[in-house]
């Protein structure tokens, strides 16, 4: 490789690694706009084994805009990312995979009691798989599929 194929390379691996924590900071913040965004037009999104839907990237922000009323309070932690760029003829490519762990803590809505919030709290943990492909735009997602492996909930 030359070093421009290899610049080329960590340049994308960045911008990757930043579409993957945009995607975390949109879910937790609750910024929808900002979640459809990071989809090409065609992206989908499939949270089916956490319980959830699959469909097109936009119907999957509304019920995730609806749902996530249900956790005022959540923290995604995207770690273990295994990024893997489309190689072609010895130079990057216009699609990636990136594999990568999740620990998720929620807190459910809930009253407050003299200042103590009474609601418990959430945990999910499994991994994410995010499709990627690069766009006028930058890289976009292409499909996200949660792969959810465990969960708990505690007072």
């Amino acid at each position: 490789m030359t070093q421009r194929v290899d610049l080329a390379t960590v340049m994308d691996r960045l911008a990757i690694d930043e579409v993957v924590s945009g995607y975390a900071v949109a879910v937790d913040d609750g910024d929808w706009a900002a979640y459809r965004a990071l989809f090409t037009p065609s992206g989908r999104a499939d949270y089916g084994s956490a319980g959830g839907i699959e469909g097109p990237a936009g119907e999957v922000a509304d019920w995730l805009e609806q749902t996530m009323k249900l956790f005022p309070v959540r923290q995604h932690l995207i770690v273990n990312r295994l990024v893997r760029l489309e190689v072609l003829d010895g130079s990057p490519g216009d699609r990636a995979e990136v594999r990568a762990d999740f620990l998720n803590p929620m807190r459910l809505a809930g009253d407050e009691f003299d200042g103590t919030v009474t609601a418990p709290n959430f945990v999910a943990a499994g991994r994410y798989t995010f499709a990627l492909a690069r766009t006028s735009d930058g890289w976009r997602l292409t499909r996200v599929t949660v792969h959810e492996k465990w969960r708990h909930l505690s007072a």
